[in-house]
């Protein structure tokens, strides 16, 4: 293949991967988006491959990567639950950095390339410093977000003392070294410093990690997200790929701005994110932070959820992470088709950080068939809910919080939520009495129109709709 016709190729396939995008902003597009981001793809791929930078004598090993990075993808694909997608988008944010990091080092041992000027190998050296510095941050980064999503390691916050003062010692070691790095004479003295620096851009990404709480977990998700693509482009400018650079930017840019959404939907500030401190370990209170509420709650049972839902003209369901660990969307589905051929307006409400990350439940909603249609954001659907005559909660905690309209001093107050307990009746649906991700307990428990079916999302469910069909 000619260097034109592979330029032509990274132009398509770059057109693909905009059109792509655009497709995955829409549920009913979703799909599509899917097939133009796989053409194009493989167009990337195949350009690559056949390009005139690719020697026939690397064929082999293309080949073989190929085919062991296919068989990972295919069983990965069989194999992860829809409910470890958050932490398998992580894991691979985590293979994007990483390659950043492996093709910086071998960009900058590579003496093949010859540079004209010392102006032009400066810059060179430059990207490749960056390159690995944002792919080692992305990779620690992302490994320890995949610990913390799968629950091998706990969500509560690691705050070390003085950890601001220690991120700025690592920004001043990074520059320091860096300028070691260009002024080095030889590849041998360059090596030193850039290892020192990926040590210590490795060591940031864990730190930075650890010290976000698991209330802001999805905020971190799509942060790595923009962090890999911005890894992807700084390959790009090491390897001189056109193709790179334009989807880096892309895919970093994108992240960015879904990081600035999913914080504005959490009432919080994406430095106040990174800085870390929010959120406990999954299941006890917060320690300070607003009272406990006080009072009792009211416990109801399948049967008489089911009646409730027969008797109702409206319903809203509002699906939370413990929907996803009960893997109970396909039941749900089945009592909304039930409901609704019974002329029961049955709508969802999703907030925009329910689950463990951005999209997390329209996705659930989507593999179990419920109509795009009836599948409404929080504020389209936040002012129906005073002519709502159930609100059904299945497995979400923080986003339906009234203190955080309520108590000034909860940890969580002004952030956004599905205000569920102005429906006339509110069934939340939970395994025990425990706090949410965030750790802070929920006042709507106690309210005097809600009531608390406890149990497996996906068994109580399905007692519900055998209930209805009896």
């Amino acid at each position: 293949m000619t260097s034109s016709l592979a330029t032509v190729s990274y132009i398509g396939a770059t057109i693909l991967f905009i059109l792509s995008l655009g497709g995955l902003s829409n549920p009913e597009t979703a799909r599509r988006g899917n097939v133009f981001g796989i053409v194009g793809m493989a167009i990337a791929v195949l350009a690559t491959v056949l390009g005139p930078r690719v020697t026939p004598a690397g064929y082999a090993w293309i080949v073989g990567a190929l085919v062991v990075g296919a068989a990972v993808g295919l069983f990965a694909a069989k194999k992860v639950q829809m409910t470890q997608m958050p932490e398998l988008v992580a894991l691979m944010h985590s293979l994007v950095g990483l390659a950043a990091c492996l093709v910086g080092f071998a960009s900058y041992v590579d003496t093949s390339t010859v540079f004209p000027t010392e102006a032009e190998k400066a810059i060179h050296e430059m990207e490749i410093y960056i390159g690995i510095l944002i792919g080692a941050v992305t990779f620690s980064g992302s490994v320890i977000a995949f610990g913390k999503l799968s629950g091998k390691i706990g969500g509560k916050p690691l705050l070390l003392p003085a950890r601001h003062w220690l991120n700025l010692a690592g920004l001043l070691v990074v520059i320091w070294f860096g300028r070691e790095f260009l002024h080095a004479p030889n590849i041998q003295a360059g090596m030193t410093p850039l290892i020192v620096m990926t040590v210590v851009a490795l060591l940031f990404g864990i730190h930075m990690v650890m010290a976000i709480g698991g209330a802001d977990m999805p905020v971190v998700v799509s942060m790595l997200n923009s962090y890999s693509g911005w890894a992807a482009a700084a390959t790009g400018f090491m390897l001189s790929n056109d193709l790179l650079i334009v989807v880096g930017a892309l895919v970093g840019s994108s992240g960015a701005i879904l990081s600035y959404i999913m914080c504005r939907a959490m009432n919080r500030n994406f430095i106040s994110v990174i800085a870390g401190g929010f959120g406990t370990g999954g299941g006890a209170p917060a320690s300070g932070g607003a009272a406990q509420p006080a009072g009792e709650v009211a416990p109801i049972s399948a049967v008489e959820t089911a009646e409730l839902l027969r008797e109702a003209k409206n319903v809203v369901i509002v699906p939370g992470y413990g929907m996803a660990v009960a893997q109970a969307q396909h039941t749900v589905f089945e009592i909304t088709k039930l409901l609704r051929e019974r002329g029961v307006n049955v709508r969802f409400g999703i907030h925009p950080v329910a689950g463990r990350m951005p999209g997390h439940m329209n996705v659930l909603l989507a593999e179990a068939k419920v109509p795009y249609d009836i599948v409404l954001e929080m504020d389209e659907i936040n002012a129906d809910f005073p002519d709502t005559d159930v609100s059904m909660v299945i497995g979400a905690n923080d986003i339906v919080n009234p203190a955080a309209q309520d108590d000034p001093t909860s940890p969580i107050a002004g952030m956004p939520v599905l205000e569920v307990w102005k429906a006339k009746t509110s069934i939340v649906m939970k395994r025990s009495m425990a706090s949410g991700y965030a750790g802070v307990d929920n006042p709507l428990f106690y309210k005097d129109n809600n009531r608390m079916l406890f149990g497996d999302a996906k068994k109580m469910l399905d007692e519900v709709w055998a209930a209805l069909q009896g």
